[in-house]
């Protein structure tokens, strides 16, 4: 009993993937309201120069929102209701290279038909392929007694 008060266990697949899905609806939240101020400064961003700033802004928000939580918490709130946690090869918080690292694979990811979630169905230990490249995992929280 005592080893699994020690050793974290690790996050289920399906429990990450429900996760996600929540998560996308409140970072599809965060992006509508980040693009109000730009949108109002900058005008229609439908193309040119414009366009490409605005992709970069809306990055810089999800880096932003994502890297904040991962590094004061490791748990956004999506990952707080799962009672998943992002955490080092330590148990401790990710730092911010780790954070960086994680959300621009991850993102490449996704930008590859979501190659790098796919493989964690191949990984030995189940681990999305920016958990593996940034030296994080995710675990999952005890609940309170």
């Amino acid at each position: 009993m005592q080893d699994n008060a020690i050793a974290p266990i690790p996050a289920t697949l399906l429990a990450r993937l429900a996760a996600m899905i929540y998560e996308l609806l409140l970072v599809t939240a965060v992006l509508f309201v980040a693009s109000l101020p730009f949108l109002y400064l900058v005008g229609n961003a439908e193309t040119g120069w414009r366009h490409f700033a605005f992709q970069l802004y809306l990055a810089g928000v999800l880096f932003a929102y994502f890297s904040a939580f991962w590094m004061r918490s490791g748990q956004t709130l999506a990952m707080k209701t799962w009672r998943i946690r992002l955490v080092d090869q330590n148990g401790g918080r990710p730092t911010l290279r780790q954070s960086a690292l994680r959300f621009v694979v991850a993102l490449a990811g996704l930008l590859l038909a979501g190659a790098g979630f796919w493989w964690a169905l191949f990984d030995r230990d189940r681990q999305f392929l920016h958990d593996r490249i940034a030296g994080t995992r995710l675990v999952r929280v005890p609940r309170k007694a």
